[in-house]
């Protein structure tokens, strides 16, 4: 199939709300060196995407600026030099809208040739797209930042959400024991992802009940509901216990040093934008065998069409996407 010389595509003129979205024809953008061209089948809709949009998150960005991140599509071009992928491989990619490289919320996107990873044979490419972001920032964070051990204990806060879920199931699959707090009606996703117990996230004894389950303390403590109490968590701690900082945008955090330092504690803070092309493969490498073991999956996917992504956009930023991936497709 021919390349067109124009496409559908969902972009910004200038930073702003979802109101700011428009949806109409682009040129097809051409390969640069070490570049190539997606036709594109699928892309995920992620918070980074509202930030990046909004303003919230700086980034260099070039207007008309086509929204989104995350996306799995087929190699129709190259650009020269790059000998792999081929024309006719699908893959997936990660890390585009932001610092320069347009988004992939179109019928053809161009990727970074790094940043492009294979798309393992028989996985559906909404799957594929809609766990990418959630599980590349959990292996970052477990991995790549908090240097997670076999033998520790990990805590997930908000363990039924996306990347709550991506968590629990590395940490639990690399030998971690993995205590979750989450809603009552999420405990049993929480446990088939792997977690070994579940609490009520508004029990108000939560911290007794953590500190039951995990007498000798918590070594790797990851908040992706962005509430980061540490007046309570720190106490949770193990010596040289890690508090993974990930969310909660505008929180301020308050801590006693010697809560710290006296204990070798870490506050450690990371966004999947601020990652190297390096561990970004180093963590596309881990998602694929999952995705090929069939262990990574999203609660639920609810496909739109590529023209709904401002909606896709309002409803993530009102909270109406809860346990929901939402992925756009084109040509739905």
């Amino acid at each position: 199939m021919p390349v067109p010389d124009h496409m559908h595509a969902a972009y910004v003129e200038s930073l702003g709300g979802t109101d700011a979205i428009r949806y109409g024809l682009l040129p097809v953008p051409r390969c640069g060196p070490g570049e190539v061209l997606l036709r594109v089948e699928a892309v995920a809709v992620d918070n980074v995407d509202t930030f990046v949009r909004s303003g919230r998150f700086r980034t260099d960005i070039t207007f008309p600026f086509v929204i989104g991140r995350d996306v799995v599509g087929t190699v129709v071009d190259r650009g020269t030099e790059v000998t792999t992928p081929r024309i006719g491989d699908r893959v997936w990619c990660n890390s585009l809208g932001h610092a320069g490289r347009q988004g992939p919320t179109s019928e053809y996107t161009t990727a970074p040739v790094e940043r492009v990873y294979s798309l393992p044979a028989g996985v559906d490419p909404a799957v594929a797209v809609a766990v990418a972001h959630p599980a590349a920032t959990a292996h970052l964070a477990l991995y790549t930042h908090a240097g997670l051990r076999a033998v520790e204990t990990v805590f997930v806060a908000g363990g039924a959400g996306h990347v709550g879920s991506a968590l629990t199931v590395m940490a639990s699959r690399s030998g971690a024991c993995v205590l979750v707090s989450a809603r009552a009606d999420d405990h049993e996703w929480c446990r088939s992802s792997g977690a070994a117990t579940v609490l009520d996230y508004a029990a108000p004894d939560l911290a007794e009940q953590l500190r039951a389950a995990a007498p000798d303390g918590i070594d790797v403590l990851v908040d992706t509901s962005g509430r980061h109490d540490l007046a309570i968590t720190l106490e949770l701690l193990a010596t040289r216990g890690r508090i993974v900082v990930m969310s909660g945008m505008d929180r301020k955090l308050e801590c006693r040093a010697g809560d710290l330092y006296t204990h070798d504690r870490s506050l450690l803070g990371f966004a999947i934008t601020n990652a190297t092309a390096e561990e970004l493969a180093e963590a596309a490498q881990h998602v694929t065998t999952l995705l090929t073991d069939g262990v990574l999956r999203p609660r639920h996917i609810e496909e739109l069409p590529l023209s709904a992504a401002g909606e896709a956009h309002r409803r993530l930023e009102a909270g109406e996407a809860r346990g929901t991936r939402l992925v756009l497709r084109p040509g739905n």
